[in-house]
């Protein structure tokens, strides 16, 4: 056991070094000018500026940050390795670590940025009360103390990582049958959703930016397009021939209704319109077009899922070079760049399909879904947590990048590794099995007849 928690300690150094001082995409650089400036707004997570800006007095730059998500990820693991170890799966520990060394994982937990910081903080939180729950301990008051303020800013770190978080809680907890367990799911996302607007702009500080319009804007003019040339869903009949005319509605991302003065235009007066006015017009369009909106719905998950589509799907791999700035945020070294060469590889093969994913933690939880164990308690809140964030980009989601999916893909793989010792269904591994390879040979005929786009041909 002691050499599992070393060689995790050993590979947050070399992560580190070779690293250092972090990759910074553009959020990264809108939200360190933020904590140099003291002046916040909730575009992006107040919480992580607000973090980052208490750090700077370790130093200047990524680096500080790019220590927490790091430590973070090699705790959460090392913990769980150990715990695994001690419970004598020595094995399993071993691949639990070697699953941390993932190209793809590690490559996007190198970049400075939300989600890297989300899955870090969900890990660690799985890792603590993991160290006692994989081998059938009562885990401390204490322990779920530090659990609650690691999940908690997962939480406050993405619109959607409560739809991850709440289920890992309610099943990491003890709680007494599967009903108690949802019903305490439920309502963390319901207090959760009403919460966080004040906690983001009233104890955090954060200017309110107009980020709330974003889904309903999508979703309307999703609909819009899909009914034109009748009126409805808020947008007029001209302003629905425009965003067609121009291309502003893309199943990729949200980022075309205002990219452009064409789209701009068309999409003005609504974007205007505070977002409590929107959400009260997309529930009737929705009831009078559900169709239109389950198509505009579909077309996104498909994109954000990655499944039927061209080669070379933009925003897949981690970045090899960080944001130009001047704000000092500086690039790593030639093997990060590498590293990242490698990582961007392995995206655009079935492993960077969040789709091939979601069939694996399906086939997982179906297959041991009578496994008794501490060890398959912790691995099923891990699927668990996994999918329900993956069934809510049908609903909320306004943007296919594949480091939304980092968490998922993580929680899969630690959860499949943590399951190996456990009986499988023959069934049900030969029905996922099937399943996988007609998902994964679908998304190969894709890339091989569909055209390759770009992002500049989305804008």
């Amino acid at each position: 056991m002691t050499r599992l928690i070393t060689t995790a300690a050993a590979l947050l150094l070399v992560s580190l070094a070779v690293f250092w001082p972090g990759f910074a995409e553009y959020d990264s650089v809108a939200q360190y000018a933020q904590a140099l400036s003291g002046s916040y707004d909730d575009w992006h997570p107040p919480v992580m500026a607000r973090l980052w800006a208490g750090l700077l007095v370790f130093g200047a730059g990524a680096g500080p940050m790019l220590v927490v998500q790091m430590a973070t990820y090699w705790t959460g693991l090392g913990l769980i390795a150990a715990a695994l170890m001690r419970a004598g799966r020595v094995r399993t520990g071993w691949a639990v670590v070697a699953v941390g060394l993932f190209p793809l994982f590690l490559g996007w937990q190198a970049v400075v940025l939300k989600d890297a910081q989300g899955a870090g903080a969900m890990l660690a939180a799985v890792g603590v009360v993991g160290w006692w729950r994989i081998d059938g301990r009562r885990v401390p008051s204490a322990v779920w103390v530090v659990a609650a303020v690691l999940l908690g800013y997962a939480v406050l770190i993405r619109a959607n990582g409560v739809f991850a978080v709440a289920p890992l809680v309610a099943m990491l907890l003890p709680a007494r049958s599967w009903r108690m367990g949802g019903g305490i799911a439920i309502g963390l996302v319901a207090v959760t959703l009403a919460l966080s607007p004040a906690i983001n702009q009233r104890v955090l500080g954060a200017e309110p930016s107009g980020v709330q319009r974003t889904q309903p804007l999508y979703d309307l003019a999703g609909i819009a397009v899909r009914i034109a040339p009748a009126e409805g869903a808020g947008f007029t009949r001209a302003e629905a021939r425009a965003l067609i005319e121009h291309h502003c509605v893309t199943a990729f991302f949200w980022d075309s209704l205002g990219e452009g003065p064409a789209c701009a235009a068309a999409s003005g007066r609504m974007q205007k319109l505070p977002p409590p006015r929107l959400y009260a017009m997309l529930v009737p369009a929705i009831v009078a077009h559900p169709l239109a909106y389950a198509g505009h719905r579909l077309a996104h998950l498909n994109s954000t899922l990655r499944w039927w589509v061209p080669a070379e799907w933009p925003n897949a791999g981690p970045p090899g070079g960080s944001e130009p700035n001047d704000l000092g945020l500086g690039q790593p070294g030639w093997l990060a760049v590498k590293w990242q060469w490698l990582a961007g590889l392995v995206a655009a093969t079935p492993l960077g399909w969040p789709v091939a994913w979601i069939v694996v933690a399906i086939t997982a939880l179906v297959a041991t879904w009578r496994a008794a164990s501490p060890i398959a308690g912790v691995a099923r809140a891990m699927l668990v947590s996994a999918l329900l964030l993956e069934a809510s980009f049908a609903t909320f989601s306004i943007a296919s990048d594949l480091r939304y999916h980092l968490w998922a893909m993580i929680a899969t793989a630690l959860a499949g590794v943590m399951l190996g010792g456990e009986r499988w269904s023959r069934r049900a591994v030969v029905a996922g099995s099937v399943t996988l390879a007609l998902v994964v040979a679908i998304g190969l005929v894709a890339r091989a007849t569909l055209p390759v786009v770009t992002i500049a041909t989305m804008v």
